[in-house]
């Protein structure tokens, strides 16, 4: 097996840091799942990269996957995200984008999961417009693949990964339990039934007030700027296992 992961911060792992810096993430842990389910090896690859909007990802990430040497036989597929967070964002339009890398894969004859990424809604600001637009754009996509017939796995709807304990500080990016738990939901999705992580129920929201400023100087005032200059998180980062690199 031939694994690539193509999208954003989600699937780049943003949240789940290793001790040495590094991100790990859900993609990672369904590589590793996928190698012991199968008992043997699995040749990965993930080219996605925080900050990224849906066009890049299925233009020039797809590119990139589709011309690995020899080809995969699996992409996942997770985007749309920082797109629902820009104004007037067009949910038919990222649709099409989707749905056209879906025939891409199947011409290409690769293996193409579509997975909706988790809801983090519930703890950030215009959160009622995310959890609009996440709704209409997970639905379109369980269209996209029945229609298509390929795999589909539903993080957004998931109810228990939308607690506080599967969440970072930023309330935007899942902690290392939340992509433990979306890794087990994507396997199962996948076909290899996997028991989905459940965090410790004793941690609290806190939303005190101090935290809540701090949380507005630390992680929303950052991002409004970064907007403002026309900057992206991803801005000269380059995906973090470009080339096949083998799980065992």
């Amino acid at each position: 097996m031939r694994y690539v992961a193509i999208g954003d911060s989600f699937t780049e792992g943003l949240g789940d840091e290793l001790p040495d810096g590094s991100v790990r993430g859900w993609a990672d842990r369904v590589a590793a799942g996928l190698a012991a389910a199968e008992d043997e090896a699995v040749e990965y690859a993930n080219l996605a990269i925080r900050g990224r909007l849906l066009e890049p990802i299925v233009t020039g990430q797809l590119d990139a996957a589709l011309a690995l040497t020899p080809a995969p036989t699996l992409i996942t597929l997770n985007g749309g995200g920082n797109d629902m967070m820009r104004p007037g964002g067009d949910m038919s339009r990222l649709i099409g984008l989707t749905e056209r890398a879906v025939v891409r894969c199947a011409e290409a004859g690769v293996r193409l999961v579509l997975i909706s990424g988790a809801d983090p809604s519930e703890r950030l600001p215009f959160g009622r417009v995310m959890r609009r637009r996440g709704d209409m754009l997970t639905a379109a996509l369980r269209e996209v693949a029945a229609r298509h017939g390929v795999d589909f796995a539903d993080v957004f709807n998931d109810r228990e990964i939308r607690g506080a304990g599967y969440w970072s500080p930023d309330r935007l990016h899942l902690n290392a339990a939340g992509h433990q738990r979306a890794a087990g939901l994507i396997l199962t999705a996948m076909g290899h039934p996997t028991a989905a992580h459940v965090a410790d129920p004793a941690r609290a929201d806190n939303r005190r007030l101090l935290g809540e400023a701090r949380y507005y100087r630390q992680h929303v005032l950052p991002w409004i700027n970064r907007r403002l200059r026309g900057e992206s998180s991803g801005d000269h980062r380059t995906a973090k296992f470009p080339v096949w690199t083998p799980i065992s």
